[in-house]
């Protein structure tokens, strides 16, 4: 028996990279391909199909969001397609059978394919687990937890642990302790996730956790040096320097 498969992805050229790919895959049928969660939305409704490929961040509905108005029931085998890791943990959250970081390999490819057709076959999610999930992801405003790339695995890191975190072209590097993990994602994008009482911005390439402040050395120009526990000095600019005053007083 074919299996049905839907493909979402905002990108014309990733929609057709994976059609490409599953081309030369026995018993599959791509019953179609949008560009949009809404649109998603409509052809799970009306294709059933029994594996969907879904971008994460498209316009009107994210990828999550598309994951959420479908019943659980009815929720075919979910391979999460993206090019940024931070989603890791919420995409297994929901169940994920996989989760695609662009750019990936063919034979990368056909082993999230190979787990998704296992889901398929076994039809073993679990609704109530599925609905708890969504109603504690719903309760929570801001990020607890990342998952952070590192070769072939994935790493979870909480954020009570960063320390700092410095911005890299298109990657962050989230400092913890002695260790350092890179992070695709822009700084400015992080900042609006995580808690501003907690963390907060002191330089145009800096965020800092604020209870790892240690000291605070004045410096020319209105600029400071800040030193936190771990040892670590991150320079505080002038134009940041009376939002983390007031914090620190409140």
């Amino acid at each position: 028996m074919s299996v049905r498969i839907l493909i979402v992805d905002d990108e014309t050229v990733a929609r057709k990279r994976v059609r490409r790919l599953l081309a030369g895959e026995p018993d599959v049928t791509v019953v179609g391909d949008c560009a949009d969660g809404a649109g998603a939305v409509r052809a799970i409704a009306t294709e059933r199909p029994d594996i969907v490929f879904l971008d994460v961040q498209m316009p009107e509905l994210d990828g999550f969001e598309v994951v959420r108005s479908i019943p659980p029931a009815e929720r075919p085998a979910i391979v999460f397609v993206t090019a940024f890791d931070r989603y890791a943990l919420r995409a297994f959250d929901v169940h994920a059978v996989d989760y695609l970081l662009k750019p990936f390999t063919r034979e990368r490819f056909r082993t999230a394919l190979a787990r998704a057709r296992e889901q398929h076959a076994r039809r073993r999610q679990d609704p109530r687990v599925t609905a708890l999930l969504d109603d504690l992801r719903g309760a929570q405003r801001h990020a607890a937890r990342v998952a952070v790339r590192v070769g072939d695995k994935f790493v979870v890191v909480a954020w009570r642990d960063v320390d700092w975190i410095e911005a890299a072209d298109n990657y962050v590097t989230l400092h913890v302790g002695a260790k350092q993990y890179l992070l695709r994602e822009t700084l400015s994008a992080l900042e609006d996730q995580l808690d501003p009482q907690q963390f907060t911005r002191v330089h145009r390439s800096a965020i800092v956790r604020m209870d790892r402040i240690a000291e605070w050395h004045p410096a020319s120009h209105g600029d400071a040096e800040l030193v936190l526990r771990s040892g670590a000095r991150v320079t505080l600019t002038r134009t940041f320097r009376s939002k983390v005053e007031r914090i620190i007083a409140g």
